[in-house]
């Protein structure tokens, strides 16, 4: 169960989903981010959960596989070889490509809508289908031996603990908006300076986990 936490919160970083939270304070009014930040977070984590469901699902009818997988050092592999391409793809990923990425996707974020929602259920869907960590979290989580009803609701906490830090920069930038003078304000200010090299050094964080993480399991 340990390792599924720490997994669900690696997936948490999501680099992303953070700077489109960040960019709605930026460029919305205060009224406005209070109503589609939440929205979006909402979207978003429905995504997880829904492909989080669907993979349990999957799981369960390749039990047995996936015992027999889980007595062999292959997930070590897999963790060491997502922690190096992670690091290599972080090493190659040019300037400003993320920024314009998420300019983009702030287009149907300028008001609370039923856009909003589907913005977020996609960036869920779409982050967690391409991580590591979510799908390893996942394989750990159906190794417990829980009631149908209790794996249900470990799947809710797995998917709110996958969305735990982007939930909290909402919160944080919230915060700011209301507080523009405070020790959050100049926080917030100086990360916005440095945003690449702070979301640099989140990735590389998970990617030197992941290789630790996979070389104990060998």
């Amino acid at each position: 169960m340990l390792h599924a936490v720490a997994f669900a919160l690696m997936d948490s970083i999501n680099a992303l989903l953070i700077g489109v939270v960040v960019a709605l304070g930026v460029i919305l009014p205060r009224g406005k981010y209070k109503k589609v930040a939440p929205l979006l977070i909402l979207g978003d984590w429905c995504g997880v959960f829904a492909l989080a469901a669907v993979t349990m699902v999957v799981l369960d009818k390749l039990k047995h596989y996936v015992d027999a997988f889980m007595e062999t050092p292959i997930l070590g592999l897999v963790l060491i070889v997502f922690g190096l391409a992670a690091a290599a793809m972080t090493w190659l990923q040019r300037d400003g490509q993320s920024s314009a990425l998420t300019s983009r996707l702030l287009t149907p974020l300028r008001s609370a809508s039923w856009l909003t929602f589907a913005t977020g259920f996609v960036l869920g869907a779409a982050q967690s289908i391409t991580s590591g960590p979510f799908f390893a979290g996942l394989i750990y989580l159906s190794q417990v031996d829980l009631s149908l009803w209790l794996r249900y609701v470990a799947l809710f906490l797995y998917a709110a603990l996958a969305l735990s830090l982007p939930a909290m920069v909402a919160i944080f930038v919230g915060l700011v908006r209301s507080y523009p003078e405070s020790w959050a304000g100049s926080l917030f200010a100086r990360v916005q300076e440095n945003k690449e090299k702070v979301s640099q050094v989140g990735s590389y964080a998970i990617a030197i986990i992941l290789v630790i993480m996979g070389i104990s399991m060998l």
